[in-house]
């Protein structure tokens, strides 16, 4: 296969022949299915929380509770609508919507199904995916970076000092997860040949991703927690030292939009590991073995329950991890997970070109081992004549006579650094151990010897 290939156009003739009334109706499944998803997801959160930390969890609404998300949305919609004096009031209304529609629009491009085995929808043959891109990928890229601006404006139209600061976070937070986001996509470009959603499903016929590409699905995994906004990775919203973040001024339906568009999220990204890097529709092992398990309805069965398998890795990861610190956050972003991803993808794109050019398996195998043992050898080496330089530092540093430290040298009071300390504080005598004057009359010390007075009385 040429090298070209890898930029070919996927088939995509089966799309747009839809009439008008069945894009309609898709168009209202996926919304649907994104809503049931999404009530799914708080209950099965609530619950499987509650059972990790020993509680019960929900259990009044409904048969097992399973209404409860249904009733917290009746009561937000009926709680008073407050509206902050400060604030800007078209940005601080629109800023909900904002964060909600992008998150619906992803699942457009999401397959549900197999796009060469139709199924009849009120007797019209019809593909399970409401549409597909030659760059769909981009598209679903686009999407979430939109989504990120309902959670900026709302910080900053909300005219109060928690809110301003969620929102920064929120920017620095979507900045540095998604290069990691888009490079771990790049690689599954990359071995699929294609941006669009059904041909890398279809790609992933003999083997999943997650299993030809098990570092860009882990890169995935964390940068795919850290887009969503949700523990441990909860930095816009951390209740522990803002608040409530860029939530903090909203309430009843508004306050709805945005939890809602959180769960959207959440299920969004889940479907999106599921198309990646889990197979898509196709059924796990041992049900692919049958002839007619990935034709009919079957995949979406399927489908939907990879999805509630990552989503219920999103709850396990929220009951068992706490918080990181911001620091911590940016540093796993900028230091670790880019490094390694754009490592990574130089890897799979030298297997790539490699195979495009015939070369054995074995000659591959060979050249990027060696190049692997190569750069962890250079790796190596850099690192113990790193730690002699840091160990020859730290001893000029040791053998350095410490300055003076003077916390009032610019002219107020300023705590030391880290290596400084500070000068020892002159302090007065104890007034125990100071004769006090009384009306002429000198007063021994508490502590002193009463035989003294006698022996010098003696003495005399």
């Amino acid at each position: 296969m040429p090298l070209t290939a890898l930029a070919q156009e996927a088939d995509l003739s089966m799309f747009g022949q839809d009439p008008f009334w069945l894009v309609l109706v898709k168009a209202v499944g996926c919304f649907a299915i994104l809503m049931l998803l999404v009530l799914v997801c708080i209950v099965m959160e609530r619950k499987v929380v509650g059972w990790m930390q020993l509680r019960i969890g929900p259990n009044r609404h409904g048969p097992w509770g399973m209404l409860q998300s249904l009733a917290d949305g009746v009561k937000l919609m009926l709680k008073e609508d407050i509206n902050v004096k400060a604030a800007d009031k078209v940005v601080f209304l629109l800023a909900p919507l904002l964060a909600a529609i992008p998150a619906f629009m992803a699942v457009a491009v999401i397959p549900f199904g197999p796009a060469d085995d139709p199924v009849s929808i009120f007797g019209t043959e019809t593909v399970l995916q409401l549409t597909d891109l030659p760059v769909a990928l981009l598209y679903i890229l686009a999407t979430s970076a939109i989504a990120v601006y309902g959670t900026v404006l709302a910080g900053w139209s909300s005219g109060s000092t928690y809110p301003l600061l969620g929102g920064v976070r929120a920017t620095a937070q979507v900045i540095s997860y998604e290069v990691a986001m888009g490079l771990s996509f790049a690689a599954v470009f990359l071995y699929s040949g294609s941006m669009s959603t059904s041909a890398i499903v279809d790609a992933q016929e003999d083997r999943w991703f997650v299993i030809l590409l098990p570092v860009s699905f882990l890169m995935y995994m964390v940068a795919m927690v850290g887009e969503a906004h949700r523990a441990p990775f909860d930095m816009p919203e951390s209740e522990g030292d803002l608040v409530g973040g860029y939530l903090t001024e909203y309430s009843s339906i508004k306050f709805a939009f945005f939890m809602m568009s959180e769960y959207v999220h959440m299920v969004t990204v889940s479907m999106l590991m599921t198309t990646f890097f889990l197979g898509g529709w196709r059924a796990p092992a041992p049900l692919s073995f049958w002839e007619g398990a990935n034709s009919g309805w079957w995949p979406m069965l399927w489908f939907l329950a990879k999805t509630a398998a990552v989503i219920f890795f999103f709850v396990w990861v929220r009951g068992s991890l706490p918080r990181v610190r911001y620091d911590q956050f940016m540093v796993l972003g900028w230091k670790v997970l880019i490094p390694i991803a754009l490592v990574w993808l130089m890897l799979v794109a030298t297997v790539r070109a490699m195979q495009n050019e015939d070369y054995a398996f074995r000659d591959i195998l060979l050249w990027v081992g060696g190049g692997v043992l190569a750069l962890l050898l250079i790796s190596f080496v850099v690192d113990i004549f790193r730690d002699r330089a840091d160990q020859e530092r730290e001893n000029a540093e040791a053998a350095r006579p410490e300055p003076v430290f003077d916390p009032m040298a610019g002219g107020y009071p300023v705590p030391p650094l880290p290596g400084q300390t500070l000068p020892a504080v002159p302090r007065r005598p104890s007034r125990a151990r100071v004769p006090a004057t009384v009306a002429g009359v000198t007063t021994a010390p508490e502590d002193a010897d009463p035989e003294t007075p006698r022996k010098e009385a003696d003495d005399a």
